[in-house]
């Protein structure tokens, strides 16, 4: 069934999905705070709102995913559906839930998994969380720009999953940066590392992707090093929350952190070595 959707944020993964919407027939209107030559680009998120029955956010973080909310809740009605993408803190997540809710819209928790060509390819991965109905609703549109869409429990409960996936692949490709630089240290070439690494249990997609663009020195953007520590710092909060100890958290978000501030940030995060 062909919807008119709303799609607010138009970076990398944003304009990519808003790309397979209207390929797959879908009417798309669109919103960024910087504005773009695209098809139905229009002034605010409200003035999109009006325009479609279904809105994705793929906004840079909680303040801006508030705001968008904010500046369209005058017009949100019932019948209106809101899924958030952006990865934000949980408790955002469940402020922006009831932000909706309280004017009879319906909320998903939809962050993903996948980077600038899962996106371009349509083959991200939704993690959600909220009504089996709505995820039902939200099913022809999610499946324009995923390979899967995977439920995981309540409104909040999928930015938890996706939060702490991110931390894993954080550290790792910390640990695979660390040992890229101890391999060159000792004059051995890195394609030796990488052909060790394939037939080892640890190689993995991830690794995979991002160490011969590591060995390379191609740092173009896939995911940010500032959406990852950003990213990082979410779960550093959630875990001094449980009061939990996180040692291998700390010291990448810390080597991130040194990487922005040296002006990285906009760099993809496996420049997580140089830093």
């Amino acid at each position: 069934m062909k919807q008119n959707v709303g799609v607010l944020g138009l970076g990398i993964i944003g304009s990519r999905v808003a790309d397979n919407l209207r390929k797959a027939g879908h009417e798309v209107f669109v919103w960024s705070r910087s504005a773009r030559a695209v098809p139905n680009f229009l002034a605010s998120p409200r003035e999109v709102a009006e325009a479609a029955g279904i809105i994705q956010i793929f906004v840079r973080d909680s303040a801006a995913l508030l705001e968008s909310i904010t500046d369209m809740k005058p017009v949100l009605k019932a019948g209106h559906l809101v899924m958030n993408h952006a990865t934000v803190s949980k408790k955002a997540t469940l402020e922006a839930a009831k932000l909706v809710e309280a004017t009879g819209a319906s909320f998903l928790d939809a962050p993903f998994t996948g980077s600038k060509m899962a996106a371009q390819n349509g083959k991200l991965c939704y993690y959600t969380g909220g009504s089996d109905l709505m995820l039902e609703r939200a099913r022809p549109v999610l499946e324009a720009s995923a390979a899967k869409i995977l439920p995981l429990g309540g409104v909040g409960d999928a930015m938890v999953i996706k939060i702490v996936t991110n931390l894993v692949s954080a550290v790792i490709v910390e640990a695979v940066a660390e040992a890229v630089a101890i391999t060159k240290a000792n004059d051995i070439p890195l394609e030796r590392l990488h052909e060790a690494l394939e037939g080892n249990a640890n190689y993995s997609a991830l690794i995979g992707m991002k160490l011969p663009a590591i060995i390379k020195g191609d740092f173009e953007p896939h995911f940010s090093l500032r959406n990852m520590l950003k990213d990082a710092d979410f779960a550093r909060e959630l875990a001094a929350g449980a009061k939990l100890d996180t040692p291998a958290l700390e010291c990448t978000a810390t080597a991130m952190r040194k990487g922005v501030e040296s002006g990285r940030g906009d760099l993809d995060f496996s420049v997580i070595g140089q830093c």
